[in-house]
């Protein structure tokens, strides 16, 4: 059965990104720091080959890439310059926005939602019983709101930034439960997964 997955770099005290993020600068200052587990280079605005992985790590990319369904949300979107329209192997995308696309971030394998639940809904129909990735921080917390976020991937990293952005600011004032299903130590980080538990 399809699950909705974050994966997410994160430092200790929170961070997912360093300030002043924009478009040519998506990690935020110092915000490369978050991926150097992955991207030893800090160049993420390219494909990287991802040879140099090995354990846990390695076998967290390979489970990312193998989702057959991106959610993710505009700003997320955006700022990668929305991957050329091919976040990995064609997948199709499904990007959270209540405004119109730009031209330029138009492609046949993108498509612009306005509700966080039809998006993964879509996505879900569309991953044919794989796994849904999904992005960015405003869009994991309406998710987890709106009780469609199964797991959360959380790669913490040493570090602490001071400031930037939080992946759980501003949340909704609800009591959400998570289970850890399994952690990992790796060079420079440690990997944490989660199932969003929920009332049955």
């Amino acid at each position: 059965m399809s699950r909705t997955v974050l994966y997410m770099s994160m430092s200790v005290d929170g961070f997912i990104a360093g300030p002043n993020a924009a478009p040519g600068n998506g990690l935020g200052d110092e915000g490369h720091r978050l991926h150097e587990w992955v991207l030893p280079d800090a160049d993420a605005d390219r494909r990287k080959d991802l040879d140099h992985l090995t354990g846990a790590s390695r076998e967290i990319m390979d489970e990312a890439m193998a989702t057959e369904a991106v959610v993710v949300g505009r700003r997320t979107f955006e700022l990668a310059g929305g991957w050329g329209g091919d976040h990995h192997d064609g997948v199709p995308i499904f990007v959270l926005s209540r405004r119109r696309p730009d031209p330029e971030l138009e492609w046949p394998g993108v498509t612009y939602v306005s509700d966080v639940t039809t998006a993964t809904n879509l996505a879900r129909n569309a991953a044919g019983g794989k796994d849904v990735l999904v992005h960015g921080a405003r869009t994991a917390r309406l998710a987890l709101a709106a009780g469609v976020l199964d797991e959360l991937r959380i790669h913490l990293i040493p570090v602490l930034l001071g400031r930037g952005e939080r992946l759980f600011d501003d949340m909704p004032p609800h009591h959400i439960e998570l289970e850890l299903l399994h952690a990992a130590d790796e060079p420079g980080v440690t990997h944490l997964r989660y199932r969003v538990r929920t009332e049955n």
